[in-house]
């Protein structure tokens, strides 16, 4: 990842500060009190909810309702070795800064940990955590009442993270609080594999269309053929520091082909994190493709042989001006990677 995200805390974080307390009364189902709507008296704006919903005939209110309620019955089941163990999960699963850094007290859980342990909570579970976030419960009424909407929070959040280009590949416009239409939000951690952690705002980021639709899809970040690895935290307070080099190997600096284009990335020291991000979002085929565009990489060369010099200026100049805008403005323009690779056409002797 190019820049982490700034966390924008936003009214909508109260969903998951409602499945928090939903998860609190599900832990306490063993030898509690059989199932009803005053076991979530302890926080008023939620029992509001489930009081609208539980008289509404929306199929959003019945499904919220309704597995809360089954799965209530399904926990008051369960030993107390197993409460302990998926209160662990849901824990890990919604500590994503844990998550990325691959810290070994943290324990992660996908759906297919829960099923070997009850089947029908595996489920359940599912259907519950993926109907979370769509339109069916996050429009309801009584719920908007309480949170507001994802388009507020999405003009709230670029209002903040304004760089207008997708942090995790950097080449791809991003739509602003100027724009109708919205990004968007990427689960890091896949909803369709990881329970828990859907509506918390920590593990959903927006990202464009390239990185979330095209290529990382439903890749886990988190493991990679059943081992686990560290990733890029899209929060994170410290910057990725990535540093990118480009090798050229032609003659024809117009005609370079991606077989042509080396890529070597670093510090050495956030190797791991370089990895899962290169898998997630196939950067090494979108980078070296950008270098070999018309318009893009071989425009590039053209600027720098042809547009520059006709001015009496040199290469150097233009090399000088353009790191100097890296340093400033690495997103704009792709000038993070257009340095790195007019760099590397120079090492192979183009100007």
């Amino acid at each position: 990842m190019l820049c982490p995200y700034q966390f924008v805390p936003h009214q909508m974080d109260r969903m998951h500060e409602f499945i928090d307390c939903i998860f609190g009364v599900w832990c306490a189902a063993p030898g509690g009190a059989p199932y009803s709507l005053d076991l979530f008296n302890g926080n008023a704006e939620l029992r509001e909810v489930m009081d609208a919903f539980d008289v509404s005939d929306a199929y959003g209110a019945d499904l919220f309702n309704g597995h809360v309620q089954q799965i209530y019955e399904i926990f008051a089941t369960l030993t107390a070795g197993e409460i302990a163990q998926i209160s662990s999960w849901y824990s890990g699963n919604n500590d994503l800064e844990a998550v990325c850094a691959n810290d070994p007290t943290n324990q992660i859980a996908r759906y297919a940990d829960i099923k070997a342990m009850n089947e029908g909570l595996a489920e359940l579970l599912g259907e519950f955590f993926k109907a979370l976030y769509s339109e069916r419960v996050l429009g309801l009424a009584a719920l908007k009442e309480k949170i507001g909407d994802i388009k507020d929070h999405y003009k709230s959040f670029v209002a903040v993270n304004n760089e207008g280009k997708c942090p995790f590949c950097g080449l791809s416009d991003m739509k602003s609080e100027n724009h109708e239409k919205r990004e968007a939000y990427d689960h890091f951690l896949p909803q369709a594999l990881y329970p828990f952690n859907t509506v918390n705002f920590r593990n959903l980021a927006p990202t464009c269309h390239e990185c979330n639709t095209t290529y990382k899809l439903a890749k886990d970040p988190a493991i990679r053929n059943g081992v686990r690895r560290k990733s890029f935290y899209p929060y994170s307070a410290i910057p990725s520091g990535l540093e990118i080099t480009i090798t050229i190997n032609s003659n024809d600096f117009q005609k370079i082909s991606v077989d042509e284009i080396a890529l070597e990335y670093g510090p050495v020291a956030k190797s791991e994190e370089i990895d899962t991000w290169r898998d997630l979002y196939s950067i090494d085929e979108r980078y070296k493709a950008k270098c070999c565009g018309t318009n893009d990489g071989k425009y590039w060369i053209v600027q720098i042989l042809d547009e520059w010099t006709i001015d009496g200026r040199l290469p150097q100049d233009y090399l000088d001006t353009l790191a100097r805008h890296a340093a400033r403005s690495p997103l704009a323009d792709s000038n993070f990677l257009k340095k790195t690779f007019l760099e590397g056409c120079k090492n192979a002797g183009a100007f």
